[in-house]
């Protein structure tokens, strides 16, 4: 596959960490609005210049704070994703509609990858960004939804790309086999992988990341953490936001305890990792604030001995978890 160019430069422009604005969108607890902009002044600080919302991120609450804040930023130097395939619906009587925002009320999500469905989330969208174009636009857990996308999401996407209201068509999934599935059989730019690859994951690298280095699609991954447990395995034992089971808090101990051995914070390894294998291009961080942003981009800038990769890389070719 050859990427258009307008694609190829928006991708080459993401940098090595991301901004992910799914908990200023209030995940799992409400974050204010101070906080928020707060963090995301702090990422510019420390050079990111990704940023990537959704409109499921707090029922669009995390595309309005991000769109407030670039309003006073040189909009040439940020690359902005958002997402399509679940429209926002009023619905005044309705209580929480997702328990990972438990602070909405009033809003329904429906998934709709139709062209018009499409179209109308994008539209939306941009409203709340306050812009006329965004950089790139992912499918958005499209898992049940394979036909209705590659029939009429995809297809109203094109034209969107080719007039430069959107510069990158992408999917972002927590799965690998069906996104291996659009990068071999669709004309898409790039993947987001969420929680699907990290020191506890690495099936990406037995067919999605060899599709992607084959058809020229970069990898950005989300989840780093894994919910939590390889941010702190002690304190925060959540795997993909459950209770870790215990054969991988077992596992997280062990590599943080082969971290401790180099001085160097779990963290810092989990934050880096994906960042070694030549297919992925960036990686996406969640923070509530200012404090939080600091902290992960120290992480990423955080000297690494080869001796520990080596270490880390062993206790990989376990067999990890499904």
């Amino acid at each position: 596959m050859v990427m258009s160019s307008s694609a190829a430069a928006v991708t080459m422009r993401m940098g090595r960490l991301g901004f992910g604005g799914a908990p200023i969108g209030g995940l799992y607890r409400d974050v204010n609005a101070t906080d928020a902009l707060a963090a995301l002044e702090e990422a510019w600080r420390c050079g990111v210049r990704y940023f990537d919302t959704a409109p499921h991120y707090g029922a669009g609450r995390s595309e309005l704070l991000i769109g407030e804040f670039l309003a006073v930023k040189p909009r040439a130097e940020a690359v902005v994703s958002t997402k399509v395939g679940r429209l926002l619906l009023t619905d005044p009587g309705r209580g929480v509609d997702d328990p990972a925002f438990p602070t909405e009320r009033g809003v329904r999500r429906v998934f709709d990858f139709s062209a018009d469905g499409v179209r109308r989330s994008l539209d939306a969208s941009l409203q709340r960004l306050r812009l006329d174009s965004v950089d790139i636009v992912y499918l958005h857990d499209p898992d049940a939804h394979w036909r209705q996308a590659v029939d009429e999401a995809l297809p109203a996407l094109y034209p969107l790309r080719e007039a430069g209201v959107l510069r990158a068509i992408g999917v972002g999934m927590t799965q690998t086999r069906l996104l291996e599935r659009f990068v071999r059989e669709t004309d898409i730019d790039v993947v987001l992988l969420a929680g699907r690859y990290s020191l506890l994951d690495r099936h990406a690298e037995d067919g999605l990341f060899p599709a992607c280095s084959d058809a020229n699609v970069p990898v950005v991954v989300g989840g780093v953490f894994n919910g939590g447990i390889l941010a702190d395995p002690e304190n925060s034992p959540l795997y993909d936001y459950r209770p870790a089971p215990p054969e991988i808090r077992a596992k997280a101990e062990r590599l943080r305890r082969i971290c401790a051995e180099f001085g160097v914070p779990l963290a810092a390894a989990a934050v880096q990792f994906p960042l070694r294998h030549p297919a992925v291009r960036t990686v996406l961080v969640g923070v509530r604030n200012a404090a939080e942003m600091r902290t992960d981009a120290e992480l990423l800038d955080m000297p690494i001995p080869d001796a520990l990769w080596a270490r880390l890389d062993a206790v990989g070719e376990l067999e990890a978890p499904a």
